[in-house]
């Protein structure tokens, strides 16, 4: 979760919270939480997504976003533009509630073993580490259902949808074919899960001590989803730069189901890798503010307790000194 967000905790109670902070209850609401935001943001993103594809694996037919989505719509009109909503419904629901759940799992469990002053002084070190643990075992849910996603956007007539394609990869590939591209996944995804946890929490904590002009104890709930909004964005534009050449080898890999990894590689190129990136920075870049923004949304309706505001260990320990000393001159 984001390290921002308060609910005046300072004056409540345990009984205000619907579940403690660090228990099995509170990490499946947060699984929840990154199963709405992501199940209903990726969706949106299809049409993007679908042009974004297209431009990877035939860069001479659809050469860029704009041209891609004029013979998009030329060639099979608004439909063409919804291919593999369904895979992406289910598959990035999946893997949201083990990406948000198991983040937040694995930054407690982090933060306990180093304790609380290494905890603030290597606070990016967890955020990197449990967004890198909790992306590994999210993208096991995710790889079927994206190996399918892409068949379903740049084949045409395999499949109309998720019914239809699953089954059918799987009668051509076996079950291990949906997993051929499980490596390049986790390449595109793991360092993308980083830095977008790692961003975020780091933008958060910098927009409040230099932009925001008041503490986030002190911002109303809206004031502190906007600033989720807008931490969320930058951490997003940084995500899609880092992950966009994995997610090309991810998109060839599975345009055909002969080529390997090395093939791929070969076949694209350096230069190739970055095809597509100003589609996939609009598309990531929003999917990550609205992900954000949903998932705070979730988590303040819940009720959910927030996670203390980052501050240094020696800051509070001298603050307690200091009102110590003062009470005894008094």
């Amino acid at each position: 979760m984001s390290n921002h967000l308060s609910s005046n905790h300072a004056t409540g109670k345990k009984s205000e919270y619907c579940c403690e902070y660090g228990s099995t209850k509170y990490f499946i609401y947060c699984g929840l939480g990154g199963m709405l935001s992501c199940g209903i943001t990726h969706p949106l993103m299809v049409p993007i997504d679908v042009i974004k594809c297209r431009v990877q694996v035939n860069k001479q037919k659809y050469k860029n976003l704009v041209t891609g989505f004029k013979v998009t719509m030329a060639e099979e009109g608004a439909r063409g533009l919804v291919k593999g909503w369904s895979p992406t419904l289910i598959g990035y629901s999946l893997q949201g509630f083990g990406k948000f759940g198991f983040y937040e799992f694995f930054k407690d469990f982090y933060s306990k073993m180093l304790g609380e002053e290494k905890t603030y002084l290597y606070r990016t070190a967890i955020y990197l580490g449990a967004g890198a643990s909790a992306e590994f075992l999210a993208d096991i849910a995710l790889a079927p259902f994206e190996a399918t996603k892409i068949r379903i956007q740049t084949q045409d007539n395999w499949a109309r949808n998720l019914r239809e394609g699953m089954p059918k990869f799987y009668a051509e590939e076996g079950f291990t074919g949906f997993y051929k591209g499980i490596v390049p996944l986790w390449f595109r995804q793991i360092p993308y899960t980083m830095m977008k946890f790692a961003c975020f929490e780091r933008t958060v904590e910098a927009l409040y001590k230099y932009v925001v002009p008041k503490s986030r104890e002190q911002c109303s709930k809206l004031e502190q989803l906007g600033v989720s909004f807008v931490a969320g964005y930058t951490a997003g534009i940084i995500c899609a730069v880092v992950s966009h050449p994995a997610d090309v080898i991810v998109s060839k890999l599975n345009e055909k189901k002969e080529l390997t990894l090395t093939q791929a590689i070969q076949r694209v190129g350096f230069a190739g890798m970055w095809q597509g990136l100003g589609a996939r920075i609009l598309m990531i870049g929003t999917l990550t503010a609205l992900q954000w923004f949903i998932y705070d949304s979730v988590k303040i309706s819940l009720a959910m307790q927030p996670v203390q505001s980052t501050e240094q260990p020696s800051d509070q320990s001298s603050k307690k000194d200091n009102n110590h000393n003062q009470n005894k001159k008094i």
